[in-house]
Formats: C-alpha cells, sequence, structure tokens
C-alpha cells in the first residue's frame, strides 16, 4: 500500500509518496489534488522524516478497546469518550518524549491515527471514508497519576511532546482491521487490532464531526488497546499501525 511521508531533505518540509518500494515528490496539495513526481533516486535516505502533519487539534477517543476497559476496570462507555490534545504536544520521528519533572508515572498508548484530508461538519457514517485522507501512528503519552488525581485528561495529556505522530500516513487501508502494537526497548507490550474497537472509524467521524469542524491535518486518535505501560528515560518506544510503519522515539527526563 501506498504511504506520505513529510520529509526535509534540506530544502525545507515537503510530501512524497513511498509506494513498490519507491519514493517519488508529491505534486499538488497534500489535501487536494495531487500526483506522484519525479522519483529519487536515493530514496529517504540523508532525510528527516517528520510529522505527517501538523494538526489544529488531536481528538483522541478514550475506553475505546474492549480489552483496554477491561484492564481498567470501567465499563464499556455507552457513548465514545472525547479529549483533545493541543497541537503543541506533537513531535515526530525520532523527536525525544520529554517526561516532566514531578509528574510520576507516564505512560505510553498505542493508537491508529486517522487523518482528515478535508474540512468535515456534520458527516454521516456512511460518507464518512470520503473525509478521511489515511492511517498514521499516534502514541497518546499520559501522566497516569496525574490522570487518576484529577479525573479528566486535559494536564496528564497535554504536555508538550506527548503525542508523537508519524511515521507516515498509510493510504487505501482497511480502518476495521489493523494491527496496532507497542515495544518497548525492543519488547511488545502492546498487540491488538481495530476489530476490537467499541466504536468503529466511520462513528468516530460522524460522532466527533456532529460537535465540532474537523480540519486538513486534524488528527482522530481512536483509542489504545490493553497492555498500556509506564516509560522511563533512556527508553525507546515504538508504535507500529500496519500499513503505516513503525514509529519510533527516544524518552528524555524533561527540565
Amino acid at each position: 500500500m501506498p504511504r506520505l511521508l513529510r520529509i526535509n531533505a534540506g530544502a525545507g518540509p515537503e510530501y512524497v509518496v513511498e509506494r513498490d518500494g519507491e519514493v517519488r515528490k508529491l505534486v499538488g496539495n497534500v489535501f487536494g489534488d495531487w500526483q506522484e513526481g519525479l522519483r529519487l533516486p536515493d530514496g529517504l535516505e540523508g532525510a528527516r522524516v517528520l510529522s505527517p502533519v501538523l494538526p489544529s487539534k488531536i481528538v483522541a477517543v478514550g475506553l475505546n478497546y474492549r480489552a483496554h476497559a477491561a484492564e481498567q476496570g470501567k465499563p464499556l462507555p455507552p457513548e465514545p469518550l472525547i479529549f483533545i490534545k493541543p497541537s503543541t504536544t506533537v513531535i515526530g520521528p525520532a523527536d525525544a518524549i520529554r517526561i516532566p519533572p514531578g509528574v510520576g508515572r507516564v505512560d505510553h498508548e498505542a493508537e491508529a491515527g486517522i487523518v482528515i484530508g478535508r474540512r468535515a461538519s456534520r458527516v454521516r457514517e456512511e460518507d464518512a471514508a470520503s473525509v478521511i485522507l489515511g492511517v498514521t501512528c499516534v502514541n497518546d503519552v499520559t501522566a497516569r497519576e496525574l490522570q487518576k488525581k484529577e479525573g479528566h485528561y486535559t494536564r496528564p495529556k497535554g504536555f508538550d511532546t506527548f503525542a508523537p505522530v508519524g511515521p507516515a500516513i498509510g493510504l487505501e487501508l482497511d480502518f476495521s482491521n489493523l494491527f496496532v502494537r507497542c515495544r518497548v526497548n525492543g519488547t511488545v507490550r502492546q498487540d491488538s487490532s481495530t476489530r476490537d474497537l467499541i466504536f468503529p472509524v466511520p462513528a468516530l467521524v460522524a460522532f466527533i464531526s456532529a460537535i465540532m469542524t474537523l480540519l486538513p491535518g486534524d488528527i482522530i486518535s481512536t483509542g489504545t488497546p490493553a497492555g498500556i505501560g509506564p516509560l522511563t528515560p533512556g527508553d525507546s518506544v515504538g508504535i507500529e499501525v500496519e500499513g503505516v510503519g513503525e514509529l519510533v522515539n527516544p524518552v528524555e527526563a524533561g527540565l
């Protein structure tokens, strides 16, 4: 399946298309009409891979995997539980997750992120695919002790660097059946599939777009499967979604 990547090869950010082992420049508007241009003979060699989008917001969904709800000892929600991660949380591949001092335990949360491709308001479930560009990886990094203490999500999930995104946008994927995995220092901690979602992607697009307008580049982070766990400085955490690739970030102590 093709992937879109946002890279910097020395001339500033640009989009490329990776397909069948070849990398080509994207010509046009990634959120509109585009086509594949010149092939890059060296592929991605020497290029820095960036966050594939700079969203105005990430709309994240809590308790949207059956096994994760059970892990947390909570009943299945009757409707999607949503919250916003600010744009300032976003970092790209290889950028460091910085753990703020004094926040206690900080966890990884592997998630499949749905990238919105065009302005979307009050979209019907049956039309959801028409506003979706593709799928990316999101790590919904969470200060777990703050979350439990405060009972809401804004501060625990809103620190700078708490939303690694990337490495690409996978196109032409089946949102209903994608594996989602997390590895910390090479050890698998989360391993599930979007088949376990309580509210599938079309339902999420319809529900969220009835509340707020989604803009091109915005991300719906669809929830995390069971297996959440702590991160510590010195760790390397990888989030992998089928058809997207692996998003790897080091973990550092923040100042």
